[in-house]
């Protein structure tokens, strides 16, 4: 196909990646990595960065070792800390956008509102806030961590102060003497209490589950260290081999043996009493469910910030909101000049899903009405021709989402060569037995794992209590599962001849019938 055909004012590219963050400019490089230089990054922003550019608030950090939360394709031997802020994240983001020749593909200010599977000719017509496309191939890369969930707290919308979700943070409100309540104790807001808390004049935080908060070995990389990783390569290798299989020896005791995780838990209480003395606020910060069930959290900040006489720890959610004061589960009021809800993400409901329409003319969101399923984590039944990084049950609860989001771009750049194989106007669709047998699969292996029996309700849960975000396995054994693309799972969609498809049409036909399967 010739590259960006232009029919009528119409462009038609070969594949749309949709998303700008780790997901999107991971396929973007792996697209011309593999010679397709016809696509372009659809991004509804103005700038790179997915979750790393829309999450700015005061201490945001990665949880993660700066040597494994990069792209192996991308090392940098520059990173300054061993956990990395989001600052030098972003910044590493626009370095690989520059480094891989990425700018002329992108598409700022161009946020997907619809897309609409063509079944005549093979083709997503895609409806951007910046103009309208088409493309052979789609890739949402959306990420699971893009939309903020806030919940619905009766009185909210008559709250005087100022009201913002850690996502979106208010860089022009000072919150220097205010009184602020924080609403959630997740990975974000455990960084942004000990951010905030010197800052302000009273501190509410309103905990609906306590976490398990384990020490954040941070600390500096040397300017010696950094010179070696610079002169020798291999240097930033072996560390990050090292990292990842540390981590790789720990997924058995949260996917079979959650018993093990014990030891971890005293080593959380640990932590906790070396900056808690008081009995009554330790019983309120212990969690009463299996460490590893919801997301371990790292942070040494976290337990001295609360410990604070400024600070107050409500041990249960944020109910209502009567003018300025708020009032929690349990009755406890504070009257407050700010609300920071640190509440999390759509992530079981994903928004995009409402915007993609299939083959059968339902949304994915219709289609996923039941729970998200995709087969191997990448393409959804009835669907042609779409694939989504970081799609169900590819999430990790110890480890590195890079290390998965490579997996699957192997994935994509197998799934583009089938497409040159078969040749011709053609299209991909996952049989929905396929995806039912890889979703069984995947479903049996998780009922044995920390994250479904370890007695907490966590945002890995959709509404009906099915784990539809994390991969119950190693990384490696992930690679192994998406390195080819089985065409056996997959219906074969051809184009008719337009002479059949103007005879058919003629005596009656339907656009449902444009497309053979083999």
């Amino acid at each position: 196909m010739a590259e960006h055909e232009q029919a009528q004012g119409h462009e038609h590219v070969r594949v749309a990646v949709v998303g700008s963050g780790f997901g999107g400019l991971g396929a973007a490089v792996r697209l011309r990595r593999e010679g397709i230089t016809d696509f372009v990054v659809l991004e509804r922003a103005s700038s790179v960065g997915g979750t790393w550019r829309d999450n700015s608030y005061p201490g945001c950090a990665c949880d993660v070792p700066s040597h494994l939360y990069s792209f192996s394709f991308a090392p940098n031997p520059d990173w300054p800390r061993s956990f990395s802020g989001q600052e030098h994240i972003r910044a590493y983001l626009e370095h690989v956008t520059d480094t891989f020749g990425l700018r002329p593909h992108l598409r700022f200010d161009s946020e997907v509102k619809r897309m609409v599977w063509d079944t005549e000719r093979l083709r997503w017509d895609i409806e951007t806030s910046g103009g309208n496309l088409s493309a052979d191939v789609v890739v949402s890369a959306t990420g699971p961590l893009s939309e903020p969930r806030l919940p619905d707290i009766p009185g909210l919308d008559t709250f005087p102060g100022k009201v913002f979700h850690s996502a979106r943070w208010d860089h022009d409100y000072d919150l220097r003497g205010k009184r602020v309540a924080m609403v959630g104790t997740g990975a974000s807001a455990i960084q942004i209490v000990p951010a905030v808390q010197p800052l302000v004049s009273r501190l509410t935080l309103f905990q609906r589950t306590p976490a398990w908060v384990l020490p954040r070995v941070d600390r500096p990389i040397s300017g010696a260290e950094r010179a070696l990783h610079r002169a020798l390569p291999l240097t930033t290798k072996m560390r990050r081999g090292l990292l990842w299989g540390i981590r790789e020896l720990q997924v058995q005791a949260f996917t079979k043996h959650p018993g093990e995780l014990g030891f971890v838990e005293q080593l959380a209480k640990r932590n906790m009493g070396r900056a808690i003395k008081d009995p009554a606020l330790r019983a309120r910060l212990t969690p009463d469910y299996r460490i590893g069930c919801k997301r371990i959290l790292l942070s040494s900040t976290y337990y001295p910030a609360l410990a604070q006489p400024h600070v107050d720890v409500v041990a249960s959610g944020l109910s209502e909101v009567r003018g300025s004061t708020v009032v929690g589960a349990d009755g406890t009021e504070a009257e407050v000049d700010a609300i920071v809800f640190g509440t999390g993400f759509h992530v079981t409901d994903m928004p995009i899903a409402e915007r993609v329409v299939g083959a059968e003319g339902r949304t994915l969101a219709e289609a996923w009405a039941g729970g998200m399923q995709a087969l191997r984590g990448a393409a959804a039944a009835g669907f042609p021709n779409w694939m989504t990084v970081i799609g169900p049950n590819t999430g990790l609860g110890n480890s590195s989402m890079i290390l998965m989001i490579e997996s699957q771009l192997n994935y994509l750049a197998d799934y583009l060569r089938q497409l040159d194989v078969l040749g011709g106007r053609v299209a991909l669709d996952a049989r929905p037995s396929a995806v039912r047998a890889w979703n069984h699969r995947v479903q049996e292996r998780m009922k044995r794992t920390v994250w479904n029996t370890g007695g907490c309700t966590s945002w890995y849960l959709d509404a009906s209590g099915r784990n539809t975000t994390i991969w119950p396995g190693t990384t490696s054994e992930f690679r192994r599962a998406t390195r080819r693309v089985d065409l056996a799972e997959y219906a074969v969609v051809r184009a008719v001849p337009a002479t059949a498809r103007d005879g058919r049409e003629n005596a009656g036909g339907t656009p449902e019938n444009a497309g053979v399967t083999a």
